[in-house]
């Protein structure tokens, strides 16, 4: 024990002073843990987070701290996750304001004409819905059912009751006349394959084909690059051994590109792939009020996307030729059949059209927007009918020309019009399509090709100038200056044969039955048809005479 006097410790004798400091020492220790024994069980009996705390800060500081700075982090850390959230909430927000703004029927003042719209923008292609999807399929497929035109192609997919038609020559007929619609008519495309059809039924049969009487086939239709695609696509199917059903495997056939392998795809095997083409770009960007460049590859990739979102999967051929069909019908280019559509209710075009504006007045027609073309280039040519007989002068000919032969040139089979027919031509400057310059250019075609000297081995009957006639191509525009020159040939000519020269150079003489079938070009027709009609005109009465020396 301790003894107090005053200020003074006052210790028994019979204990050292240095015993009694061990004992203090001891005792102040016990002391200590006793205390924080004690706050350790007030920390753990505590009742409220913040007085754990606030004991445990005395007992364990550092622990404590560590604590702190790590709420302090976590803390922060959630605060920056909630911050981005709700910036990125905000964005997603405002975007879907402004898509609203851009869209809502009910505010037209905010939406700009499409010549003011940005180009090349894709902020106005926003999806089908599930609801707007759903209604379209079942209105286009219902006045499809009721309204589609019956076309010889068609036969072979309406008739699905009859389970025993082979599916390859469904895929034929669509692969053939698809190709033929490209760029062409429909009561065009009807007659030519009529006739393709009966002559080759099968994709077999085509196979077998040349190249030349395909061409002979094609003449007229245009694009003659097709005719030889599809030759060469439908050797290369019958070398495989089976058609190809997917749109992938079609895409690896010459000739076959995204649109056509989609309409066979569909059409023919049934699989849900869209189709786009002028039609269906035309129809979507109306449903859609889409002003950016219908020319540009992201927005082609668009009409793609919401095509496919369109495709019926029970019905997708029918679908495709649906959509197709309404653009090439009812939603037309310049005269939009809007009171008779299906899908009006659902086009943003014409609800755009009928919402007063106080800007420019919007139109159903403003949709898809016009993209300038691209200038065509002008070319010049001088076109010489060559016509050979035995006549030895002009009355004599005059009375009789129905057994003379024309001389043909078969075209180089790369490039503008390969491997086509045609009569004797030379491209020429615009500066020297002068008469006399023309006629000099084509006698030494003539004789670089032929032979043909107009003036030692050929007398010459008549040679007049026929007129002009301009023949338009996609980015062409050439203008031809036709002649007929009439020649009697002193060593005479061997006309039963192709020939060949050591340049290349195919050519044939045609007599006038054989040319009435032969298969041409609508401008090597045309210039043909002009002979004709010069001569039953009575022209010949008063030939042209050949120009002056000075004349250019």
């Amino acid at each position: 024990m301790l003894y107090w006097a005053g200020n003074n410790l006052n210790f028994p004798p019979q204990i050292p002073f240095k015993h009694y400091q061990v004992t203090i020492a001891s005792s102040a220790l016990m002391d200590d843990v006793r205390r924080k024994t004690c706050k350790r069980e007030k920390v753990a009996v505590a009742g409220s987070k913040r007085e754990k705390e606030t004991l445990a800060e005395d007992i364990y500081p550092k622990e404590t701290h560590k604590r702190k700075t790590f709420r302090r982090e976590r803390k922060a850390l959630a605060d920056t996750i909630e911050e981005t959230h709700e910036r990125k909430t905000f964005k997603r927000e405002k975007e879907a304001l402004e898509a609203i703004e851009d869209f809502s029927l009910k505010d037209t003042q905010r939406i700009k004409p499409t010549h003011m719209r940005e180009k090349g923008s894709l902020r106005d292609i926003e999806d089908f819905s599930l609801e707007e999807t759903l209604k379209i399929r079942a209105s286009l497929l219902g006045w499809y059912d009721k309204n589609q035109r019956i076309l010889p192609w068609r036969a072979n997919s309406v008739r699905e009751s009859e389970e025993r038609e082979d599916a390859e020559a469904r895929a034929y007929a669509v692969w053939v006349s698809e190709v033929m619609l490209q760029q062409t008519r429909v009561a065009t495309v009807i007659r030519y394959y009529g006739r393709w059809m009966e002559k080759w039924p099968s994709i077999h049969h085509l196979a077998q084909a040349s190249q030349e009487e395909v061409n002979e086939m094609w003449a007229g239709l245009g694009y003659y690059r097709r005719a030889r695609y599809l030759l060469e696509g439908a050797k290369s199917v019958v070398q495989g051994g089976q058609f190809p059903r997917t749109v992938p495997d079609l895409r690896k056939v010459q000739g076959v590109g995204d649109y056509t392998a989609g309409a066979i795809a569909s059409i023919a095997f049934k699989q849900a792939v869209p189709v786009v083409d002028g039609n269906v770009i035309r129809v979507i960007a109306r449903l859609k009020a889409i002003s950016s460049n219908p020319k540009e590859s992201t927005t082609v990739k668009g009409f793609w996307k919401l095509a496919g979102q369109l495709v019926d999967p029970e019905r997708p051929g029918d679908f495709n030729q649906a959509l197709m069909e309404l653009g090439s019908t009812l939603c037309t280019p310049s005269s939009p059949s809007c009171s008779s559509c299906p899908v009006s209710k659902r086009c943003q075009a014409l609800s755009l059209s009928k919402t007063p504006n106080s800007g420019k007045e919007i139109l159903v027609t403003d949709f898809p927007v016009k993209v300038s073309k691209v200038k065509q280039r002008e070319d010049f040519a001088a076109v010489c009918l060559v016509e050979i007989t035995e006549k030895l002068d002009l009355e004599s000919w005059k009375l009789e020309s129905e057994k003379d032969i024309f001389l043909m040139i078969k075209r180089p089979d790369e490039g503008l019009l390969a491997g086509l027919w045609e009569f004797p031509s030379v491209l020429l400057d615009e500066t020297n399509m002068g008469l006399c310059t023309r006629r000099s250019a084509m006698n030494k075609y003539l004789k670089g090709t032929f032979g043909l000297e107009t003036n030692r081995s050929s007398r010459v009957i008549f040679r007049g100038d026929v007129g002009e006639y301009v023949h338009i191509f996609t980015h062409i525009r050439l203008k031809m200056h036709v002649e007929l020159l009439v020649l009697n040939l002193k060593g005479g000519i061997d006309t039963s044969n192709v020939k060949n020269d050591s340049q290349g150079i195919c050519w044939r003489c045609v007599d006038e039955n054989s040319i009435k079938n032969i298969g041409l070009t609508s401008g090597v027709r045309k210039v043909y048809n002009m002979i004709q009609d010069f001569k039953k005109k009575g022209l010949l009465q008063n030939p042209v005479r050949g120009p002056k020396k000075k004349d250019v």
